[in-house]
């Protein structure tokens, strides 16, 4: 399940397993989905993405 932020007024979506943040919520279950299933990111999902700030990583 991803988590909706807010960010400077527009909308993002964070994977839960890596932190990182998309501007769909499709690219993040995307990404979600492959970090639970290979224990690592996807290159071509977290190029559409922000890096985790400290506050939107797992823990």
């Amino acid at each position: 399940m991803v988590k909706t932020l807010t960010d400077q007024n527009r909308t993002l979506f964070a994977c839960e397993a890596c932190g990182f943040r998309y501007p769909t919520e499709d690219l993040a279950q995307r990404c979600e989905a492959w970090c639970r299933e290979h224990r690592s990111c996807n290159l071509e999902i977290i190029k559409y993405g922000l890096p985790p700030t400290d506050s939107s990583a797992a823990s």
